[in-house]
């Protein structure tokens, strides 16, 4: 269960990250399965409807970037999201009714990879309102050497910065005096946990450590929070993971930027901040 303290630096800052919330045996069955999964890529050709691949991938060199909805396709990944521990911790911080809205496993090879640049989730995906966060099981230590997820704190109090570029969804902040100076590491040892506010901005810079980086993510929504582009009651209801569906969602005053026109290359947030001019991280 999460501190008061921990409560109080998600609240201030928009994430906290939890340490020794799995443990090694469930570390280890992550790894296992997603070495499988990595093994398989060999013989794809191109990003599909599971596979998502970097630029450079060979089948001699395999470099996966992401599993697209992972829960889908192994049971390991799917108890994961379900997780006793991390419900509690979820729990503690948008309610006893949660349901989900995407999952995905991103990996980042040694060597090199690719970066995720500056972007707030709200701006691909606008609720009701905004108790909404993502959590990331880490399944390797996650560092600054490695490209760990950084955050800039307190931003998911403020506004939704512009992520279009040419007048459509890029996926990424396109504002020319974009500042993220303020930027944090989130730092988190394998089998522990970073949770992230669906506002606050964040990121993660390529991978130059000769060390993989894979971090499982999972999107939690309260139960009474519901996506203004609309649901299918059978798709939210059906996934639930606490407490019981509603038919009246909540309404908040929370700011909103339609992710419309959509992107040039839809797919993924990899293909869709493809299109990007430059990068918005500053070196």
């Amino acid at each position: 269960m999460l501190t008061d303290e921990q409560i109080y630096a998600y609240k201030r800052d928009g994430y906290v990250s939890v340490e020794g919330v799995l443990s090694e045996t469930e570390v280890a069955d992550l790894r296992r399965v997603t070495d499988e999964f990595v093994e398989k890529s060999r013989y794809v050709k191109e990003s599909d409807g599971v596979f998502d691949l970097e630029p450079d991938h060979t089948r001699e060199a395999p470099k996966l970037r992401r599993l697209k909805s992972p829960i889908d396709i192994h049971e390991v990944y799917r108890n994961t999201l379900g997780h006793e521990k991390i419900l509690e911790i979820v729990s503690q911080l948008i309610g006893p009714s949660i349901w989900t809205n995407g999952n995905k496993l991103n990996m980042k090879t040694g060597g090199g990879s690719s970066p995720v640049e500056w972007h707030q989730d709200w701006a691909w995906y606008p609720f009701t309102n905004d108790d909404l966060l993502a959590v990331g099981v880490c399944i390797d230590d996650m560092n600054e050497a490695n490209g760990c997820l950084m955050g800039i704190p307190g931003t998911h109090k403020g506004r939704i910065l512009d992520h279009h570029q040419d007048g459509r969804f890029a996926g990424a902040v396109t504002e020319q005096d974009f500042d993220d100076s303020k930027a944090q590491k989130i730092e988190v040892k394998a089998g522990g946990i970073s949770i992230h506010h669906v506002r606050v901005l964040h990121g993660s810079l390529p991978n130059l450590s000769p060390n993989p980086r894979r971090l499982l993510l999972f999107q939690y929504c309260a139960g009474d929070a519901w996506p203004l582009r609309g649901v299918e009651w059978d798709v939210y209801a059906s996934s639930f993971l606490l407490g019981e569906p509603t038919n009246q969602p909540r309404l908040t005053e929370v700011p909103v930027r339609s992710p419309l026109p959509g992107p040039k290359k839809a797919g993924s947030l990899y293909e869709t901040q493809s299109v990007l001019g430059r990068s918005t991280f500053s070196t």
